[in-house]
């Protein structure tokens, strides 16, 4: 049993890096919200069931990680800005994802609920604004590089 749990988990390794591999630049955007909002639900989940009574000293590294995680996130995507063509867009996500990762920080600290929760969803509409961008454009025929990702804005 246990032998075809290591090869379905190979499996499903292999495909998600292919998946990430063959992805357009639009795709690759989108995957990275996908796993920002994914992560904070996470901590968010955690961070529930601490407030519902439940204290569990153990949740706040798990917490803490999945904030973490997001805040790396977050910073993938400020540094793959193209601030040439990207121009004032570009100027503006990257004082919104600068935002983002302070906000993180002292939601961090403090386990701020609030905090965290309107990250997410804000992370959330700019994942839903960047699929209907992707939907409408021809940005999915372009191929990502092989280094980083570039949001022309």
């Amino acid at each position: 049993m246990e032998g075809t749990i290591l090869a379905y988990s190979n499996q499903l390794s292999a495909y998600k890096e292919t998946r990430i591999k063959t992805a357009s630049q639009g795709q690759l955007i989108i995957m990275l919200y996908d796993e920002a909002v994914k992560q904070l639900d996470h901590g968010l989940e955690l961070l529930e069931k601490d407030a519902a009574g439940k204290k569990d000293p153990g949740r706040i590294e798990k917490i803490s990680k999945s904030i973490l995680k997001t805040q790396e996130i977050v910073t993938e995507l400020m540094a793959s800005l193209n601030f040439d063509l990207g121009g004032e867009i570009a100027q503006n996500l990257f004082s919104l994802y600068t935002w983002f990762n302070k906000e993180l920080l002292g939601a961090n600290i403090d386990q701020d609920i609030l905090r965290i929760s309107r990250v997410r969803n804000m992370l959330n509409d700019l994942r839903s604004a960047w699929s209907a961008i992707i939907a409408t454009t021809s940005m999915e025929g372009i191929k990502s590089p092989s280094t980083g990702v570039n949001i022309a804005g």
